[in-house]
């Protein structure tokens, strides 16, 4: 799941109201007439509302990560500005055991590693220490505006997304590089007071593509929420919802009778399986998966999708947000 740069941000924005004006214009939800023909009693054909469509929850993708060097504290503020209590983050080891939020199992796309450590390739995550890390500037690559923004630690996250009263998708990136990482990421949740039964219960659900780390979550703390990244066949579903509650494809390869399909299972805490996709980042794309009900939107640009799907729910009713192109 890769962000989009800043300089895509004008236009994907742009195009977001065009976009979600035409798929509107063909898809208006106008009352459907009953083509029975009049009887007794029944002076017309009946009018009967089209079924409503459920908006899903707009998560913000490593914060408004189309407006903010990704996986920063800069990007979850601009979240929390544009007014979006769930963003998703990504979480790695250091050499040194240290939780760190990060995409890139390597450091240089979103740092000036290569600069700061020349000699030290691949500039593997795993073979920095924290303290090391903490010196890498991970805004320049983004934007000038941004220079000297830092790569935050979980701790640093998870205090920060609680000031602003946010919740969390967390992925546990490429947990075979990291034996253990499961334990470690639970163990810094629960003394930063995230696994109580309020924050459990409603403000945090851990994801990755590694099934068996999502089970080992399961097995360790069975009452966190917890995601499957990716597609897997319909016929492997009923395994996977014995310690899933998620399932979470690319928008790309998710469709209505996928989306059926993973609804008619119950996960491991006796609900409905959920399926939250990802990376949408248009109102076209945004309309399309909503149209197939999922119940999470995973986006870099929130506002674009908030703005579509609202529409897209309620036509004729004030457009629940503007679209924003901001950032550089």
């Amino acid at each position: 799941m890769y962000a989009g740069t800043a300089t895509a941000t004008a236009s994907v924005a742009a195009a977001a109201l065009l976009a979600a004006g035409t798929f509107l214009m063909s898809n208006t939800g106008a009352p459907v007439s009953d083509t029975t023909t009049a009887a007794a009693g029944h002076p017309g054909p009946v009018t009967r509302a089209a079924a409503p469509v459920r908006t899903p929850l707009v998560i913000a993708h490593r914060g408004a990560s189309a407006y903010a060097p990704e996986n920063t504290l800069v990007s979850v503020d601009k979240a929390h500005a544009l007014g979006f209590e769930w963003v998703e983050n990504d979480v790695q080891l250091t050499k040194d055991g240290v939780l760190v939020v990060i995409h890139d199992t390597d450091l240089k796309r979103t740092t000036d590693a290569e600069t700061v450590f020349p000699g030290r390739a691949p500039w593997a995550v795993k073979d920095f220490t924290a303290a090391e890390i903490a010196r890498l500037d991970a805004g320049s690559w983004f934007g000038a505006r941004y220079a000297g923004t830092r790569v935050p630690t979980l701790r640093q996250y998870l205090e920060r997304i609680e000031h602003n009263d946010q919740s969390l998708l967390m992925e546990i990136k490429s947990p075979e590089t990291y034996p253990g990482i499961e334990r470690a990421t639970l163990q810094v949740l629960a003394e930063e007071g995230w696994l109580d039964g309020g924050h459990v219960r409603d403000r945090l659900v851990i994801q990755s593509f590694g099934a068996d780390s999502v089970r080992r979550v399961h097995e360790q703390r069975p009452d966190v929420i917890t995601g499957l990244l990716g597609t897997p066949a319909v016929a492997e579903l009923p395994a996977y919802a014995r310690f899933t509650d998620r399932i979470n494809p690319d928008h790309t390869s998710v469709s209505a009778q996928y989306v059926a399909a993973v609804h008619a299972l119950k996960g491991p805490h006796h609900k409905r399986l959920q399926v939250d996709t990802w990376t949408v980042n248009d109102a076209a794309d945004a309309l399309r998966v909503t149209g197939y009900g999922v119940d999470g939107i995973i986006t870099n640009a929130p506002d674009v999708v908030r703005a579509a799907t609202g529409t897209r729910e309620a036509i004729g009713a004030p457009q629940a947000a503007g679209v924003r192109a901001t950032g550089g």
